[in-house]
């Protein structure tokens, strides 16, 4: 069975993050808005994301 994926994108700028969400949103891979990303549905993915939500949208892929 194929593992469930999370659909995030980038809805904020990272400029006035907090250094350590900004850290977060460039491990993610992010460098622009409106960009969207493919991730596992795990714990560490729910995790950081949960660190930088109003920075992202998610939606289930």
């Amino acid at each position: 069975m194929a593992e469930k994926m999370l659909k995030v994108t980038l809805i904020r700028s990272k400029i006035g993050a907090v250094p350590r969400n900004r850290k977060i949103i460039e491990a993610m891979g992010f460098h622009k808005l409106n960009q969207t990303k493919t991730f596992p549905d795990n714990d560490s993915t729910r995790g950081a994301i949960r660190k930088i939500a109003p920075y992202v949208k998610v939606e289930e892929a």
